[in-house]
């Protein structure tokens, strides 16, 4: 098997996207032997717990209104080829994602990692809904098997907030400074929102390396 760890925030448009595709790769290949870990790198370290009005964080970060409507404009361009449907326009506020990687951390510990990827991307970019909230996690969590009652108490408490704070620092000093950051078998890196086709390619590539090892041992 081989481990495919992948960097993302859940409020990335360009991290929705390049799941996207790379799951459209992995169904079309069933065979593949990829383990899939996803690890948290907050876009916004510093946002407040309350998170943000979304129109004047995009402002602010950009340079104004035109640079924000031009960046997310290819974005919504990007997401259409790709036949996602995005509402940016539901999406009021920019939150802080420290909850929301925290809860990825525990669907990690249960095996429902995934699954809570793809609810939390569809909860902000198709519902609008604040992923920072404790009530919207907990429904994410209890829609994959997670118990409400124990996610509840675990995300009014501290617990492993440091600890993704570190491991956010710890993929910036390793040299991310963007996401979707894609690494294979701890090896090989591949960046950004790519094509499903490039996945296609990098399962048949490993197939053959595992076929060419095989034969090595006969």
């Amino acid at each position: 098997m081989t481990k495919l760890d992948i960097i993302s925030d859940p409020i990335c448009p360009w991290c929705y996207i390049g799941k996207t595709k790379l799951d459209r790769a992995l169904e079309k290949h069933p065979e593949h032997d990829f383990i899939l870990e996803w690890h948290p790198f907050q876009l916004n370290p510093s946002m407040p717990s309350e998170g943000m009005d979304r129109r004047e964080y995009l402002e602010a970060k950009f340079g104004g209104k035109e640079r924000a409507v031009e960046v997310y404009s290819d974005i919504a361009n990007a997401a259409e080829a790709a036949g996602l449907e995005i509402n940016f326009e539901g999406i009021k506020r920019t939150p802080s994602t420290l909850n929301a990687h925290r809860l990825l951390h525990w669907a990690a510990l249960e095996g429902k990692q995934n699954a809570v990827v793809d609810r939390l991307f569809k909860a902000y970019f198709r519902e609008g809904h604040d992923i920072s909230s404790h009530d919207i996690l907990t429904n994410i969590a209890t829609s994959v098997g997670m118990q409400a009652d124990v996610t509840r108490h675990l995300l009014m408490s501290s617990a492993d907030e440091k600890d993704i704070q570190d491991r956010d620092a710890a993929a910036r000093e390793r040299g991310v400074s963007g996401v979707p950051c894609f690494v294979i078998g701890n090896h090989y890196v591949i960046q950004g929102a790519q094509d499903t086709e490039l996945w296609e390619r990098v399962i048949a590539e490993l197939a053959d390396a595992y076929d060419v090892e095989a034969d090595k041992k006969l």
